[in-house]
């Protein structure tokens, strides 16, 4: 398969915006390739995003952004809107949005589904293509009892030293979720072993993607 490559503009870096409803989110969805495009692409710029979180998530939050991205430019943002009850706060997450749109013009967005089942990732995953219109929006999966994994169409491979070491800061740095049924390395490399299998190569993490651009240019 024709691998997509990612390269940054002419004359400059990278720049990312990753967007979560809740500390960990973005993690858990799109770790793997923040430690890739971090290791891989020299003055990588990102603007983290969480939408809501109590000062001690928040705190988990600043030091996942740190620990995933320590080669890269970060810029975080951490906002306190209610948590399960962003649907009623939809202006609120909007407006936070549109306020990132005026200092930041990213080339890439990592950001939940539209069809995610829970509904915080579901309402940020609606306004993100009404926001942000230039950049190419890569949807992530977060695994939860719902059941609602799809059928992506983009896949990042990721070694097999990436996945480990995802999993290691996952533990590291979102401690207040140890407890949690679910969150345990077998979910985290499962689900990667799985994505893994369905591009041909041992791990990948996916994306749905439902507007791309290609350009015949050489690279």
């Amino acid at each position: 398969m024709l691998p997509f490559h990612l390269t940054p503009p002419p004359g400059r870096p990278l720049s990312v915006l990753a967007i979560g409803a809740h500390p960990d989110d973005i993690e858990i969805g799109a770790g793997g390739t923040l430690l890739g495009l971090a290791g891989s692409q020299p003055g990588l710029r990102v603007r983290y995003v969480v939408l809501t979180g109590t000062p001690g998530r928040q705190l988990e939050a600043r030091n996942a952004a740190n620990a995933f991205l320590s080669a890269a430019d970060v810029t975080i943002e951490l906002h306190d809107l209610p948590e399960g009850r962003l649907p009623a706060a939809w202006g609120q997450v909007k407006e936070a949005l549109e306020e990132v749109t005026k200092s930041c013009s990213p080339d890439l967005i990592i950001a939940p589904s539209r069809d995610d089942a829970h509904q915080d990732h579901r309402t940020i995953g609606e306004i993100v293509p009404t926001v942000f219109r230039d950049g190419l929006y890569l949807a992530y999966e977060i695994p939860k009892w719902d059941g609602d994994l799809g059928r992506p169409s983009m896949y990042l491979p990721l070694s097999a030293d990436i996945v480990q070491r995802k999993v290691e800061l996952l533990h590291k740095c979102f401690p207040s979720q140890s407890g949690r049924d679910w969150w345990d390395n077998e979910t985290f490399i499962g689900i990667a072993r799985l994505r893994g299998t369905e591009c041909r190569t041992p791990y990948a993490e996916a994306f749905i993607c439902t507007k791309s651009v290609i350009s015949l240019r050489p690279i």
